[in-house]
């Protein structure tokens, strides 16, 4: 009475795909960074200095391997998914013990008003909750950590102590002067010296990490106008501080949107950097932006002016006002020019709020 179990070839029932095969590797192996940068989280806590450890070309390529921005796609969408009244309490409750959320800042603490996982995200804060620092000229346009601040020197930018990125690849081509509104520049072969349209001014930066449960809106760091913006679409990989220190010039690899412009002592640019799970990258004022886009096209990036014959100004932008939002958490960089004399209020690794000064003259 033995039945007879028919079964398909061992070749057949185990086939193994090529493209299975890279994002299982590439998935293990960004799983393994994880683990590693929580290793180096702890000693930071304790006090001990971690030496720089630069991943090769072979592990920037396996991590890319991932599927990131596909991943990224996927939990935009289930972030849309409206959950049913009785879930929301539980799921919300379970991110703010996990991230430390303080949803007294919030404009809406009720977890039940937040029909899916993007609005609880996006939560508005209360106007009182985040005052707007009017001492200093350049206030903090977010929430979020600081990972470096300081001058550029030698067209390199530091993505945190000790890992660099090109200061040229990082915003690409320069645009002239005469299609931003500068005043005059002096000619000059350093890409550098070309972003400084004043004599005696130099160029500084700012890195702002903003951890996932941090407010993830972005606003204006200070008073200025916003004449161009640049998409580069890139990769999504993780930058947390860990994986920060670990590949150079992370920030050029990822996608960005760049808008640059001038305030009162010259060139300024705010950069939004996209992450995993942060493809959605959304400019208030620019309705054409369209982050995270399947049309992928690795090392290409597309431009837009904001100024034309019937707005020769640009968009102006008011210290504190609203700029933007991440779908999640990522980073901020601010690349400026100032004089000289100009003065961070920071320490590298410190926390700060939105509106809380960076620096002054």
């Amino acid at each position: 009475d033995r039945k007879k179990l028919h079964t398909a070839p061992v070749r057949q029932v185990f086939r193994l795909r090529p493209f299975h095969v890279l994002v299982a590797t590439g998935g293990g192996y960004a799983g393994y960074r994880k683990y590693e940068d929580y290793k180096l989280e702890q000693l930071e806590k304790t006090g001990i200095e971690v030496p720089v450890k630069l991943a090769s070309e072979w592990e920037v390529a396996l991590y890319k391997s991932v599927p990131t921005r596909l991943l990224s796609r996927a939990w935009g969408r289930l972030n849309q998914v409206e959950l049913p009244t009785w879930l929301r309490k539980p799921v919300y409750s379970l991110y703010i013990w996990t991230f430390g959320v303080n949803m007294k800042e919030a404009a809406v603490e009720d977890l039940h008003h937040y029909r899916n996982l993007s609005e609880f995200f996006r939560r508005k804060l209360k106007p009182q909750a985040r005052p707007v620092c009017s001492l200093h000229s350049v206030i903090s346009p977010s929430d979020g950590k600081i990972l470096n601040f300081g001058q550029v020197k030698n067209c390199e930018v530091e993505q945190v102590k000790g890992v660099t990125y090109s200061l040229e690849s990082f915003l690409g081509p320069h645009i002239c002067a005469e299609k931003l509104h500068f005043s005059q520049a002096p000619t000059s072969n350093s890409f550098q010296q070309q972003l400084v349209t004043k004599e005696g001014n130099e160029l500084y930066h700012c890195v702002i990490y903003l951890a996932p449960g941090d407010y993830h809106c972005f606003h204006s760091p200070t008073d200025w106008r916003v004449s161009h913006r640049r998409h580069f679409p890139g990769s999504l990989m993780s930058v947390n501080p860990g994986v920060a220190r670990w590949i150079k010039e992370l920030f050029c690899h990822n996608e960005r949107v760049v808008l640059t412009g001038d305030w009162k002592h010259g060139f300024f640019s705010l950069t939004a950097v996209g992450a995993t799970n942060v493809g959605s990258i959304r400019i208030y004022f620019d309705q054409d932006l369209h982050t995270n886009s399947p049309s992928y096209s690795k090392g290409s990036y597309n431009d837009f002016s904001f100024v034309s014959n019937n707005n020769k100004e640009g968009i102006p932008m008011r210290k504190g006002e609203h700029l933007g939002e991440f779908n999640l958490g990522s980073t901020i960089v601010l690349i400026f020019e100032a004089p000289k004399d100009f003065k961070f209020q920071l320490k590298a690794g410190q926390k700060i709020r939105f509106g809380e000064a960076l620096g002054s003259l």
